[in-house]
């Protein structure tokens, strides 16, 4: 856990440090409205035949994304606003069903004023995060005859896959928002501070919802739905959030946006650090192709006591708006 965070560490350093040598050429940003943003599918598939040896499985993948800024500047006044969407699905040979592998929906609001002529801002933001579809925990359970015995073929029981949804569209839904202080380079450069945070974590009662007293207590001993106890639709944090943002060109036709944040609950384990990182390296090859990586660390307690890793590389079709 300690190397994983130094490591996390080191690498957002590195990477804002870097990206203040590049933005140091930029010019200012000039008042009004800028916006801009990119479309990409990404797309990879491996194959083989019924003659191959050497071991695998046919699969096929892809993921959708959307990203899209829209920021505005007057004076000392600046308002950064930016939507991230992430779908991806992937489907196996001989995989009863389509497995989704990424899903994220993401709004993030900052409105800060400047502090005399200096890159700081008295800010207040805002983040609000969700997913767009159902889903689902699969099992492998035995198989039943009409009268419930297990069916056994060569002294082997055989079994049947099924499916269990776990979460859909609202849940769980992150509402975080609370005063701070940025530190903004450019737009492609900042960090956002803010020490009172209030977070809501939202879910629909499908998921919480338990009877008898032995069955709630179980439930919540287990940490209930994504730390939702039983029988409620919500839960309330207060604690200090940090957030920051740098994309950067590593060189040419080579580029790397770095996306982190940290929040810390006050009132529940405040030592177990909420982590976000999320790094997008594009290798542009024309206008509209390039081969993207895209790696996540995600850490939550509330949901799994684990580092969740996700890493995907593959060929991008990409359009630019």
């Amino acid at each position: 856990m300690k190397k994983t965070l130094l490591t996390l560490s080191l690498i957002a350093v590195s990477a804002v440090s870097f990206a203040q040598e590049e933005t140091n050429k930029e010019e200012a940003p000039k008042d009004g409205w800028t916006r801009g943003g990119n479309i990409s599918l990404l797309f990879n598939q491996s194959a083989f035949n019924n003659d191959w040896t050497g071991g695998g499985v046919s699969n096929i993948a892809a993921n959708l994304s959307v990203s899209y800024g829209f920021n505005y500047k007057k004076g000392s006044l600046s308002w950064d606003n930016k939507i991230i969407a992430d779908y991806g699905l992937t489907k196996i040979k001989g995989d009863d069903f389509t497995r989704k592998t990424n899903d994220r929906l993401e709004l993030n609001s900052i409105l800060g004023k400047q502090i005399k002529e200096s890159n700081w801002y008295y800010s207040l933001f805002l983040n609000f995060r969700t997913q767009m579809d159902s889903g689902f925990e699969d099992k492998e359970i035995p198989l039943l005859d009409d009268q419930g015995t297990p069916v056994i073929i060569n002294g082997s029981a055989l079994t049947e896959k099924i499916r269990s949804r776990t979460t859909h569209f609202f849940s769980p839904a992150y509402l975080q928002f609370g005063p701070g202080m940025l530190w903004k380079k450019s737009d492609n450069l900042y960090v956002n501070i803010a020490p009172a945070t209030a977070r809501f974590i939202l879910v629909h009662d499908e998921f919480t919802k338990k009877t008898g007293q032995a069955d709630i207590d179980a439930f919540n001993a287990a940490g209930g739905y994504f730390g939702v106890k039983a029988n409620e639709t919500s839960r309330f944090e207060f604690g200090a959030s940090l957030s920051g943002y740098a994309k950067f060109e590593i060189m040419k036709n080579v580029s790397m946006e770095n996306i982190l944040n940290l929040y810390s609950n006050y009132l529940e384990d405040p030592q177990n650090v909420d982590i976000d990182y999320t790094a997008n390296v594009v290798m542009k090859i024309n206008k509209y192709l390039s081969t993207n990586i895209t790696f996540q660390a995600i850490y939550d307690d509330n949901a799994v006591r684990a580092f969740q890793i996700r890493e995907v590389f593959g060929l991008g079709v990409n359009y630019g708006f």
